[in-house]
């Protein structure tokens, strides 16, 4: 399937925070409860629509543990996107984000989206992280935040849609320049690509 515009996301944050998941929900729309570990990086992408254009999400899906690091931060350049995943039951996932974030902004580009996840907010007895807590992180820091399910797929649709709808902005507003360097292409006329579907394990 051709495409306008190709997109490229990187999803971070602690081992365990349901990464993979969420990937795996968006691209397949599927729930896998086994919680292997990614080792170093997986992809998966799919296609959407913005204002009547065809966008390609190319999504790469990278390990949190801290021997996986400097795999992961080659992935931040190029990046036009950024999930920042924590687990709201999980307190040292939060206060770990603050960690990423910096390295985000340090590996990647200025203008790169950011967006703060609160995961597994199916599990709200368990809860450790109050919502108003990620939504006040997310405010001081310029980030978007949505918490999401991806054992039910609550707004995790939602969170990748609103991701590419402020990279699109951004574009069109010329914040962000058309180049593999800030993770936007546009497709010349004429190519034509598969829809790049991979094979996503449903790591945690």
């Amino acid at each position: 399937m051709s495409y306008e515009y190709l997109f490229k996301y990187i999803i971070i944050g602690d081992s365990g925070v349901g990464k993979s998941c969420l990937l795996l929900q968006f691209t397949d729309k599927r729930f896998r409860p086994d919680h292997d570990l990614t080792i170093g990086v997986e992809f998966g992408a799919r296609m959407i629509d913005i204002e009547m254009h065809r966008v390609k999400l190319q999504i790469w899906d990278t390990a949190g543990q801290e021997s996986f690091r400097s795999i992961t931060r080659a992935y931040y350049r190029g990046a036009a996107g950024a999930l920042l995943v924590y687990d709201i039951t999980k307190k040292e996932s939060f206060r770990n984000v603050g960690r990423w974030l910096e390295e985000a902004r340090q590996n990647g580009n200025q203008n790169m989206t950011i967006m703060l996840i609160g995961n597994k907010s199916d599990l709200g007895e368990q809860r450790a992280v109050q919502r108003e807590e990620g939504a006040k992180f997310a405010q001081d820091n310029g980030l978007i935040f949505q918490e999401t399910s991806a054992k039910t797929a609550q707004n995790v649709e939602e969170a990748f849609l609103r991701t590419a709808k402020d990279i699109y902005e951004k574009v069109s507003r010329g914040e962000v320049e058309v180049t593999r360097e800030t993770g936007v292409v546009v497709q010349q006329p004429g190519q034509k690509q598969g829809s790049g579907k991979k094979k996503s394990c449903c790591s945690k």
